[in-house]
Order: C-alpha cells, then sequence, then structure tokens
C-alpha cells in the first residue's frame, strides 16, 4: 500500500520541482535581455 502513494509523491515532487526549475530559467532570460518579471510575465524587452 505504500509503494504507490510513495510513488505518486515522488512524480508530484519532481513536476513541482520541474516548475521552479523552469520559472527560474526564464525569469533569468528575461533579467539577460534587460527587461524585469512582473506578475510572471516578462515586462520591458524589446524585440
Amino acid at each position: 500500500m505504500f509503494r504507490p502513494i510513495r510513488t505518486l509523491m515522488l512524480v508530484v515532487v519532481a513536476f513541482l520541482a520541474g516548475l521552479f526549475v523552469e520559472r527560474a530559467n526564464q525569469r533569468d532570460g528575461c533579467l539577460d535581455r534587460g527587461g524585469a518579471m512582473s506578475e510572471g510575465l516578462c515586462i520591458g524587452v524589446e524585440e
């Protein structure tokens, strides 16, 4: 009984870690181009 719960918890943790890594990558890319992050959006970058 414990194994399916443990597997589900590991999948959730991996998913959340992926979200945090992707958000950090987006923020870094925005800052590298001279923008600023505001509520999850990159503001002030000219294309």
